[in-house]
Order: structure tokens, then C-alpha cells, then sequence
């Protein structure tokens, strides 16, 4: 795994992203970042992004009320769980490490404050 060298040293990001190693791999040649977008750098789209969701939301307690997973995530053929919570159409938008990073800080999913840069 290589991770860039400027991540936080919290406990709370080390957890995240052993996690996600765990659930999706990290490409060895690609640094890990707070930037790194898990549905385009790492390729997590279809039933993946519904159990890694379903699994962050378990083990980091968040509360993902405002989360749309059609706005970052391809349905794998018909996913009925994505399509029932699509509320936009438009292209998909990055969903980062550090997005998720700052959802598990605040325990709660806010869709506006978390894709501001």
C-alpha cells in the first residue's frame, strides 16, 4: 500500500483506510490520498458501493441520510437499492477518501458541505 505521505495521523483515518483496502485493494502503483475518489481511482460502482456504504455506516456509526449513491455510483445492471435512491441522472461525482474521511469526523453524511473543495 502506498499511502501519501501528508495524510493525518489519526486513528480514525488509519481505520478508514485499512478498511477500504480490505474491502476494495489499493492498485500498487497508485498513492493513496485524501483525493483518491473510490469510485473512479478505485473502480467501486454497482453491489461493491452498496456493501462499502452499508459497511462504513455500520462500523464508523455515520448517519447517511443525505447520501444519494446514484450521484457517485454505477448501478451493476439493475440495482434496485441504487435506482430507488436516485434522485439526479447527471454525470457522476468523485466520492474521495477524504469526503468519507470528514463524514466519519462529523458522523453524518452532508452531501453539500463534503463535495465543497
Amino acid at each position: 500500500m502506498n499511502l501519501a505521505p501528508n495524510l493525518p495521523d489519526d486513528p480514525a483515518l488509519h481505520q478508514l483506510i485499512q478498511l477500504l483496502h480490505e474491502e476494495l485493494g489499493f492498485p500498487e502503483r497508485k498513492t493513496i490520498s485524501l483525493s483518491t475518489s473510490i469510485n473512479f481511482d478505485l473502480g467501486c460502482n454497482g453491489a461493491d458501493a452498496q456493501h462499502l456504504i452499508e459497511t462504513l455506516e455500520e462500523h464508523f456509526t455515520i448517519d447517511f441520510v443525505d447520501f444519494d449513491s446514484y450521484r457517485y455510483f454505477q448501478p451493476d445492471g439493475y440495482d434496485v437499492n441504487l435506482k430507488r435512491k436516485a434522485k439526479g441522472r447527471g454525470a457522476k461525482v468523485p466520492l474521495t477518501i477524504g469526503m468519507l474521511y470528514r463524514a466519519i469526523k462529523a458522523q453524518r453524511w452532508d452531501t453539500e458541505e463534503l463535495e465543497r473543495p
